[in-house]
């Protein structure tokens, strides 16, 4: 599983806030917003301080997403059996 915030940037789009603004109204660095694109692991205060500057819950930022496995992997197991 990982952390997903494609939420985050569908909700800028939605509300026509680019991700300059938002570093501005949520004191937030570029590398942490970068960071974010990429799905990589952020400080829980910089998910704080993006929900208090869109006035939003954690949960409407970020998801869990399952990662797929590699198809190799699966057909070695069905081998196995």
């Amino acid at each position: 599983m990982r952390f997903s915030y494609n939420k985050l940037f569908k909700l800028l789009i939605d509300r026509n806030i680019k991700k300059k603004e938002l570093r501005e109204m949520s004191g937030v660095s570029a590398t942490s917003i970068a960071k974010l694109g990429k799905g990589a692991n952020v400080n829980t205060d910089v998910l704080l301080r993006i929900c208090n500057a869109l006035n939003c819950d954690v949960g409407d930022i970020m998801e869990f997403v399952m990662e797929e496995e590699p198809a190799d992997r699966i057909n070695d197991e069905e081998e196995k059996r």
